[in-house]
């Protein structure tokens, strides 16, 4: 299947504004690309790449001073057309087994305090299996527990406050089941990137980027999605990290504001 996957942000710059932007796939789906997805920006200025410490692709850049920024860019991959499967092996890792790469993703960090949750996570999962079907049923918890609201997004919310609001956005189930697996000695990390509506009957809302997460089972990371709670078609990567702090889409150092969004996620012909 041929995915398409891109999206055109316009920003209101009033003055030059450093920024560092997380736009591009992930470099772990490259060898997925059949078009690469190259950023571009209308008026043209100059920006340099680099890789962070989770090894997602960041572009540095300084906004032009008056007017407006389009940032866009546009990609073509190559995936399987049938929804997403976990390896056979869901077994869970002892603390001391784990890889040292691993451990960071055990602790509580900006948007998930693994410590106001601990007591309620042993209390309620510490009856299940431990392994694939511990994280399962935390999927499960997080996505009957919180309720989907786009109008209530809120780019503070914490997963103590999603635990207590019980409201909010895809990002919001990813950092509650996130902060949940970590206070049962699950390694946890935050993914962010496209989800497309392949094989799911219409109507379909307007494409956005999407989070879910990724648990440290069997000696890989597997993919776990509280949000929509069923496997899907067309999931590509575009950054992960401890929590949606390490991700942000754009970071900007001064006045800019996002005026315009178009996100594209469709198979193509």
């Amino acid at each position: 299947m041929k995915l398409r996957v891109g999206f055109q942000l316009t920003y209101a710059c009033t003055q030059a504004t450093p920024a560092i932007l997380m736009m591009n796939t992930h470099p772990s789906v490259a060898e997925c690309m059949l078009e690469a997805d190259r950023i571009w920006f209308d008026p043209p200025l100059s920006f340099t790449h680099y890789y962070d410490a989770f090894g997602n692709l960041c572009t540095r850049i300084v906004t032009p001073a008056g007017g407006s920024l389009v940032v866009a860019t546009e990609g073509v991959l190559d995936l399987p057309d049938t929804v997403e499967t976990h390896p056979v092996d869901g077994s869970e890792h002892s603390v001391e087994s784990l890889p040292p790469d691993a451990l960071q993703f055990l602790l509580g960090s900006r948007y998930c305090e693994t410590d106001l949750l601990s007591n309620f996570a042993w209390t309620l999962f510490s009856g299940v299996a431990p392994g694939r079907a511990r994280v399962l049923a935390v999927c499960d918890y997080v996505h009957d527990h919180v309720r989907f609201d786009y109008s209530s997004a809120r780019p503070t919310r914490t997963a103590f406050e999603t635990f207590n609001e019980k409201i909010g956005v895809c990002r919001d189930y990813a950092h509650l089941a996130i902060a949940l697996c970590r206070a049962l000695n699950i390694p946890a990390r935050y993914c962010t990137g496209y989800i497309s509506d392949v094989n799911l009957p219409p109507p379909h809302a307007d494409q956005d980027f999407c989070a879910w997460f990724e648990a440290y089972l069997g000696g890989t990371w597997q993919i776990f999605d509280p949000r929509n709670n069923a496997p899907r078609t067309g999931r590509v990567l575009m950054a992960r990290g401890r929590d949606a702090a390490d991700v942000p889409i754009s970071m900007t150092f001064g006045a800019a504001d996002l005026i315009g969004f178009k996100v594209i996620c469709e198979k193509h012909e």
